[in-house]
């Protein structure tokens, strides 16, 4: 833990809400699986540095540590994890937005993406290799049926040769083995065995399989769609779904390894370039937090732009549907161009 020198903001939400009565009520339990609290905020502990500092090992960690984990739900997502009930809406239909964008001049490209897991399987930090692997073999064996638009190639990360390697680079497709905090929480352990990418033959859809979450289902085109990369992930979504169940709960949504990621579990973003708006950083950040964005560099998140492209994102995910989630980013967009054109 930090010294008590340290402001609230700067320790991490285990910090803030572990609490001595809450660590030895939770100490002696265990999931199904038997995930402990020493698992679940073992990233934070070796890392104070984290903004969260706990991942979910399965399903029940959930309940069976929800006196640590929903008070740091209830901050990040400003949501009440105890009497609240999530709502998903999946329907394009219902999405009633229009390109922000249709000359091309400011977004340069739109990716959405959800994060899913297996019901009934341990999630990354809890899983054992044997389970990862078929884990693995029931997610590409799914993707092997798609058809038509999402028809496509599953490439094992274990055995790549150089050539696949390098060309999953050059398209910004291959991930890498996970960061210290992930290396923490237990999601790099027998890398890069049981992992792999899925792409379509237009890439314009793109599926990890056992990064962070067992499944990161992500749509993405050049240009300012946003309604036609939405269908396009539905569509994939509910093809999944013939096959494979996933995690989910009343009360939280889809249920991620990071419960920043609960609820929709899902990023909707735009790369966008905005010089003059950015210029002004009060200004770009004030319209960002009016309309629920999030701002990262072209990079990712902890990056910087470049040209003054950033890539910005929804960060509201619980409590409110995907339909709500893009709409919610699409508004926000076209206010950023708005503003931008005004200087």
């Amino acid at each position: 833990m930090n010294g008590s020198q340290s402001s609230d903001k700067d320790r991490s939400a285990l910090q803030r809400y572990l609490t001595p009565e809450i660590s030895e009520r939770l100490q002696t339990k265990k999931t199904c699986y038997g995930y402990t609290l020493e698992q679940l905020i073992r990233s934070g502990v070796e890392n104070p540095d984290s903004s969260i500092g706990v991942y979910a090992g399965d399903e029940e960690s959930y309940e069976t540590f929800a006196l640590l984990l929903d008070p740091i739900i209830r901050e990040y997502h400003h949501y009440d994890p105890v009497t609240g009930h999530h709502r998903s809406d999946l329907n394009p239909a219902h999405l009633r937005i229009s390109n922000p964008d249709p000359e091309g001049t400011f977004i340069l490209s739109t990716r959405i993406r959800v994060a899913r897991n297996l019901h009934c399987f341990p999630f990354g930090p809890a899983i054992a290799r044997r389970e990862r692997l078929i884990v693995e073999c029931l997610i590409a064996d799914t993707l092997r049926e798609l058809t038509d638009e999402l028809a496509g190639r599953y490439y094992p990360l274990s055995g790549m040769d150089q050539a696949t390697r390098q060309r999953l680079i050059r398209d910004h497709f291959l991930f890498k083995e996970g960061d210290r905090f992930l290396e923490s929480a237990g999601l790099n352990r027998d890398w890069p065995e049981g992992r792999g990418i899925y792409h379509n033959d237009d890439k314009t859809f793109l599926v990890w399989v056992n990064e962070e979450d067992q499944l990161r289902i992500i749509s993405m085109e050049p240009g300012g769609d946003i309604a036609r990369v939405f269908t396009r992930l539905v569509r994939a979504v509910a093809e999944l779904e013939k096959r494979l169940t996933f995690a989910y709960s009343e009360r939280l949504g889809y249920l991620t390894s990071c419960p920043t990621n609960l609820g929709t579990a899902m990023r909707a973003s735009v790369h966008i370039r905005l010089p003059r708006l950015s210029a002004d950083p009060e200004r770009f950040r004030r319209i960002c937090d009016r309309h629920h964005l999030q701002i990262r560099g072209v990079h990712g998140e902890h990056s910087e732009s470049e040209g003054g492209i950033w890539d910005i994102s929804n960060r509201r995910r619980l409590g409110i549907t995907e339909v709500e989630a893009v709409t919610e980013m699409a508004e926000g967009i076209s206010a950023l161009i708005e503003a931008e054109k005004a200087l």
